[in-house]
Order: C-alpha cells, then sequence, then structure tokens
C-alpha cells in the first residue's frame, strides 16, 4: 500500500513496512501512523527516536524483548513495561514501532 506525502509516492510492502527506509522522515512516519490508525504523541516519538537511534548505531530492529531492554536502560523501567507499549503501539509493539519508524519488521516478529 503506497503512501503519499508532499505529493511523493512512498512505496511499502504488504504489511505497511517502507521498501525504501531512505525515504522515511517525520511526516512519512505520520502517514504510515495515520494509515494504521495511530496518532503519534510525544510519547511514541520518545520510542521511535529511540529505536532510530538504536538502529542507526548498526543494529538490527530489535524483538519485543530487546526493545523494553533498551527503553530501560535509556528511558526508565516505567517506558519499557509491555503494558506501556502496548497502549501505544497495540498488540506487537516492537513490529508497530519499527513499521512507524521507516525500519524493516524484526526478525523474531511475526
Amino acid at each position: 500500500m503506497p503512501i503519499v506525502v508532499q505529493n511523493i509516492t512512498i512505496k511499502t510492502n504488504s504489511e505497511g513496512f517502507l521498501l525504501d527506509q531512505s525515504q522515511w522522515n517525520p511526516e512519512v512516519g505520520n502517514a504510515i501512523a495515520a494509515a494504521h490508525g495511530v496518532e503519534l504523541t510525544e510519547a511514541h516519538w520518545e520510542i521511535l527516536n529511540l529505536l532510530r537511534d538504536f538502529c542507526d548505531q548498526g543494529n538490527e530492529p530489535p524483538s519485543m524483548r530487546h526493545l523494553s531492554r533498551e527503553i530501560r536502560e535509556q528511558l526508565g523501567a516505567d517506558k519499557a513495561k509491555s503494558i506501556y507499549l502496548m497502549r501505544l503501539f497495540g498488540s506487537s509493539p516492537a513490529k508497530m514501532a519499527a513499521r512507524l519508524a521507516g525500519l524493516p519488521k524484526p526478525k523474531n516478529c511475526l
């Protein structure tokens, strides 16, 4: 399902992940979120920025367990709880957060 942002067509795969991650920017992130019924807040952006920084350091998008550990180390234990992340990103937080951050699907996510 392609997404159009500022008259530019952004191609995604059948699950909504970008085919070309270099096309991602915050406006694209907002468009992907809107396509999935999510309105991004500061709480979302805090996690998305952390995730993008993590991957910019040469890491693969993390599974839920690894994402929680990274959030706990960077943002504190309260924000690393599954229930908090599920409120923000739905039933598969690592997968949705990676999608919204313009990253590939984490390898351990269905």
